[in-house]
């Protein structure tokens, strides 16, 4: 359980990791509003995939 649960949190800060050098290179064009949804939805879609991958794995 502890296991799944850590590597639930590694694959999600990875996939946040990434997903942020993305925000990065678009942060000049992007207003305050626009950036703070994009670190939802790269939360949101970080954590589904982080799921999935958990679930295949069993």
């Amino acid at each position: 359980m502890a296991r799944a649960v850590l590597m639930t949190s590694v694959l999600t800060g990875v996939f946040c990791a990434l997903f942020s050098v993305v925000v990065g290179a678009l942060s000049m064009a992007l207003s305050p509003p626009v950036l703070i949804g994009l670190s939802f939805v790269s939360g949101f879609c970080g954590s589904l995939f982080a799921q999935l991958v958990m679930k295949r794995g069993k």
